[in-house]
């Protein structure tokens, strides 16, 4: 941790209209890990399981936060350049947890693990994304 890391303000996460329809809650957020829930219903498609997408529009806000989290040490915003996951099973209710922690944090670059998990901590889906740093415009 560098001496600049020190004198930054952590950027705190502020939910976005979608996370707030979605009923995300943040648990967690640290440069090492952030962790919010969010409720299977309300997001399901049409044969009643959790959606898909709605995996990735929750995992990647979870990884993009932890990746802004971890700019603002270094006076720095955080945009999204490339996210992928693998679904590994689904949901019908319950609430899961989405777990980012980092895998390279850089000074250009962050790349996170984003794990979402059902309550009896089975592995739904796997997602990594990218985010490229940028000076933060006044």
């Amino acid at each position: 941790m560098t001496a600049e890391t020190h004198n930054a303000e952590l950027w705190k996460i502020t939910l976005g209209e979608l996370d707030e329809k979605m009923g995300v809650k943040i648990v967690e957020e640290s440069v090492q890990r952030v962790v919010a829930t969010m409720p299977v219903e309300g997001n399901r498609q049409s044969f009643g399981l959790l959606h898909g997408g709605a995996s990735l529009a929750v995992g990647e806000a979870v990884g993009s936060w932890a990746a802004v989290i971890h700019a603002s040490t270094l006076g720095k915003t955080a945009v999204g350049v490339d996210v992928s996951a693998t679904h590994h099973k689904s949901a019908r209710e319950g609430t899961i947890t989405i777990t980012a922690t980092p895998i390279h944090l850089g000074g250009t670059l962050t790349t996170h693990e984003v794990l979402i998990t059902n309550e009896a901590g089975q592995r739904l889906c796997t997602l990594r994304i990218t985010n490229l740093l940028l000076d933060r415009k006044n």
